[in-house]
């Protein structure tokens, strides 16, 4: 069983075996931000702070039967006791977050997570209903609101869903661009049809053009930089050369939608095709923007 589940059960462990959705995953974010290094990311969503890896996790442990999901809660169902085979520095946060905010409501904790870490409040649905004016105020200075138009790229490699989601939206990202040949992945998240519905759950709209991926079977045997850019020689050669309306394509999202952001998987933006594609559309008449990787 990965880890990470284990701070699940554990933690509805410490709560009799049972809570509220809403609780849980704000129980389980204030949990990870006394970690040194987070056992889950966290995005701005409907109700505050939200994990969609958490909850596909407690999707995962509900099949297994070990958890059961009611409509409104998660009920831990397995004996097993996994308080016990945490870390004994989780233990103890796990038990410091139970003692601090055990008492509180779901209600309760989303003020306190919206007033101590306003960002993940912009997108709430509620924060008009539980914050006074000035704490409504801060939550609104933390809302990204830069709209000069620039190209943007991202890859996903080393992240987690949530991290990546984050940066688009810490940099205001209208239109996410997927520019993999073939948009599957291994990783949860990233095959096209999640990552097109977990960026539209946050406001962010998604497009694939497979046309300047670079198929699979050309990225074998990528050893060493050389490799790279070898591959990336024959890459500008024989497809950005005639994929010139593609590109054209994607500079008419930019000036229509101004912040946009081509994504593949590497993180090394020069391991990465999405450099070149980035520079070709650089090239194209009237592009007059900054290009950043994030």
């Amino acid at each position: 069983m990965f880890y990470r589940r284990k701070i699940i059960l554990a933690l509805l462990q410490l709560f009799d075996g049972q809570i509220d959705k809403i609780r849980l995953q704000k129980l389980l974010f204030l949990f990870t931000q006394k970690q040194p290094k987070a056992e889950y990311d966290f995005i701005p969503y409907r109700f505050g702070c939200y994990s969609y890896s958490a909850n596909a996790d407690i999707t995962t442990m509900v099949r297994k039967g070990l958890l059961r999901e009611e409509d409104k809660c998660i009920e831990k169902i397995d004996q097993t006791n996994y308080v016990e085979q945490l870390k004994p520095n989780d233990r103890s946060l796990l038990q410091e977050v139970k003692f601090i905010y055990g008492a509180l409501s779901s209600t309760d904790l989303m003020k306190h997570t919206y007033i101590s870490y306003p960002f993940y409040a912009i997108n709430s649905e509620v924060a008009e209903n539980i914050l006074t004016q000035n704490e409504l105020v801060n939550v609104i200075r933390n809302k990204p609101t830069q709209d000069s138009t620039m190209l943007f790229t991202i890859g996903y490699e080393g992240i987690s869903l949530e991290e990546y989601l984050v940066r688009l939206l810490k940099n205001n990202i209208k239109l996410l661009v997927d520019v993999r040949n073939n948009p599957l992945s291994m990783k949860f998240g990233f095959s096209k049809s999640q990552i097109k519905k977990y960026c539209e759950s946050i406001g962010i709209q998604y497009l694939h053009f497979p046309e300047v991926g670079i198929q699979s079977a050309q990225r074998q045997s990528l050893n060493n930089q050389s490799d790279y850019d070898s591959l990336f020689k024959v890459y500008c050669e024989n497809n950005l050369t005639k994929t010139t309306k593609v590109q054209l394509q994607i500079f008419n999202l930019l000036q229509t939608h101004k912040r946009i952001a081509l994504t593949c998987f590497e993180a090394n933006i020069c391991q990465c095709h999405r450099k070149h594609l980035a520079e070709a559309i650089k090239n194209l008449p009237g592009f007059n923007y900054e290009i950043k990787h994030i």
